[in-house]
C-alpha cells in the first residue's frame, strides 16, 4: 500500500511505517511560541520541573500579536519572554520582525519534511514547504520544550486536486475559501489536506502559504504541498531524496478526493460571521463597507501587496472608507518600498502599518464598532474578531479587497 505525504513524513521521523489512527511519539524539529502564550508556557514549563530546554536552538520566540503594545498588560508578555529566553539560552527571538507564520519559513526555521509545532492554530501554514506543522496549547508546548518529543495520532488525508489555470482575478485565497465552503468548518477535522494538480504546481510558495494557513478553518490538522524547485529556491536549499519523495503515492489511501477545474473558480467571500459561509462576490455587489484591511499571515506577502497595488494604481480609496495595509514582515515591508508598491498604495490613500498581526486579532490598528463592515484578507471573521460583536467581516483576496476599497462597497475585481 502506498503512502500519503503526511504518512511519509511521520514514517521518516519515527523510523517505521504508520497508518491513520496510529498513536506515535515524534521527535520535534522546531517549535514556535508567540508573545500571547509565552507567559503561560514559561509558567507551565517550570511547574513541570524542567531545568533546561531540550535544544535552545530549536525554539523560536516571536513577538507579533502585541507589537506595538496597545494595552497595559502587553509589556508583561515581553518582559516574561525576554527573561525566559535569557534564562534558558534562547537565541532565536524576534521582537518586531513580523508575523510568526511568515517568519518561520522566511527566516529558514522550517524545511521540507520537518515536524513543527507552534502555539497558534495557523501553524498549519508551514505545510506550504512540505512540513508537518500544527498548532498546540501551552501545556503541550511546555512538555516539548523539556523533552523534544510530542505524541500525535496519524491523521487521515483528504486529497485536493486543482487542475488547469486560474482566471486572472482569482487568487489562491479564493481557492481555499471555496474549499472551506465545500468541506464546511469541521469537514477536515483532524485530517491532513494534501494539495496537488497542475494549478497547484503553478502556484508560488506565497500562494501555497495562503492555502495551508487557512486549512485550519476547515478543521485540518495540517495541509501539505509537495516540495519542488520553487520550494527549494524559497528555502535556499537543494532538496534531498527524502524531500523529493514527499508526494502522495498513486495507491495511497485517501478518505476523500476533492477535484476542481481552475477555470471554473471565481472570486468569492466568506460572509459574516462564518468562515465557511462562502458566496460569489458577484452576488454581494453593492454592499456598503466602512473599511478594508490587506495584510495578516494569510495575505500580507509581497505578491499580495503587489496585487492590491496593481488594482489601486492611479486610483483613490473611496471617501469615508479606510484602507489599512499591514505587511507580514519587515523584509516584505522593505521589499515593497524598494519596488514602489508602498508608494502606490499610499498615493491611493492607504494607511500602512508596522509589520505584525494588528487588526487581524483585533488588538490594534483599526478596530471597528457596531454597524460597521470591513472587507479583510485575513483568515477569520468570527464575531468580535475586529471590534465589537456587531461588526460585519467579509473575507476576500487582496485583489477583491483593493477593488472594494476603490468602490466603497463590495465589487468584483475587474
Amino acid at each position: 500500500m502506498g503512502e500519503t505525504v503526511i504518512e511519509k513524513i511521520i514514517r521518516n521521523n519515527v523510523g517505521h511505517a504508520v497508518k491513520p489512527g496510529d498513536i506515535v511519539t515524534v521527535n520535534v524539529d522546531r517549535v514556535m511560541i508567540h508573545d500571547i502564550f509565552i507567559p503561560f508556557v514559561a509558567d507551565k514549563f517550570e511547574e513541570m520541573g524542567f531545568k533546561k530546554l531540550w535544544d535552545p536552538d530549536k525554539v523560536v520566540l516571536i513577538y507579533d500579536h502585541l507589537v506595538p503594545a496597545s494595552q497595559l498588560d502587553d509589556t508583561r508578555h515581553f518582559h516574561t519572554g525576554d527573561a525566559f529566553a535569557e534564562k534558558y539560552g534562547m537565541k532565536n527571538v524576534h521582537r518586531s520582525d513580523g508575523i510568526c507564520h511568515q517568519l518561520m519559513t522566511e527566516a529558514g526555521y522550517v524545511k521540507p519534511g520537518n515536524i513543527v509545532f507552534g502555539t497558534d492554530s495557523h501553524t498549519t501554514t508551514y505545510g506550504c514547504v512540505g512540513a508537518f506543522s500544527s498548532g498546540i496549547g501551552y501545556t503541550e508546548m511546555a512538555s516539548i520544550l523539556g523533552t523534544g518529543t510530542m505524541w500525535i495520532k496519524v491523521p487521515e488525508t483528504i486529497k485536493v486536486v486543482i487542475e488547469g489555470e486560474l482566471p486572472e482575478n482569482v487568487m489562491s485565497k479564493d481557492v481555499i475559501l471555496r474549499l472551506i465552503g465545500d468541506l464546511g468548518a469541521d469537514g477536515a477535522t483532524y485530517r491532513a489536506l494534501e494539495f496537488t494538480g497542475s494549478a497547484v504546481k503553478n502556484m508560488s510558495v506565497a500562494s501555497r502559504m495562503t492555502m495551508s494557513n487557512m486549512a485550519i478553518e476547515a478543521g485540518a490538522k495540517c495541509a501539505l504541498f509537495t516540495p519542488d524547485e520553487k520550494t527549494a529556491e524559497y528555502c535556499e536549499i537543494e532538496l534531498n531524496d527524502f524531500q523529493k519523495s514527499l508526494v502522495g503515492d498513486e495507491d495511497a489511501k485517501y478518505i476523500k478526493t476533492v477535484t476542481y477545474r481552475a477555470e471554473d473558480l471565481v472570486p468569492v467571500m466568506a460572509c459574516p460571521s462564518q468562515v465557511d459561509k462562502i458566496r460569489d462576490v458577484s452576488t454581494l455587489e453593492g454592499t456598503e463597507i466602512d473599511q478594508v484591511f490587506i495584510g495578516s499571515c494569510t495575505n500580507g506577502r509581497l505578491e499580495d501587496l503587489a496585487a492590491a497595488a496593481e488594482v489601486l494604481k492611479g486610483k483613490k480609496v473611496a471617501d469615508y472608507v479606510k484602507l489599512i495595509v499591514t505587511p507580514a514582515s519587515r523584509k516584505i515591508y522593505r521589499q515593497a518600498i524598494e519596488l514602489g508598491i508602498l508608494d502606490t498604495l499610499a498615493e491611493a490613500g492607504a494607511m500602512i502599518t508596522h509589520p505584525g498581526c494588528g487588526l487581524c486579532c483585533g488588538r490594534a490598528g483599526g478596530i471597528l464598532t457596531d454597524g460597521e463592515s470591513v472587507v479583510a484578507t485575513n483568515n477569520r471573521n468570527f464575531l468580535g474578531r475586529m471590534g465589537t460583536s456587531k461588526v460585519e467581516i467579509y473575507l476576500a483576496s487582496p485583489k477583491t479587497a483593493a477593488a472594494c476599497a476603490i468602490a466603497g462597497k463590495i465589487v468584483s475585481p475587474k
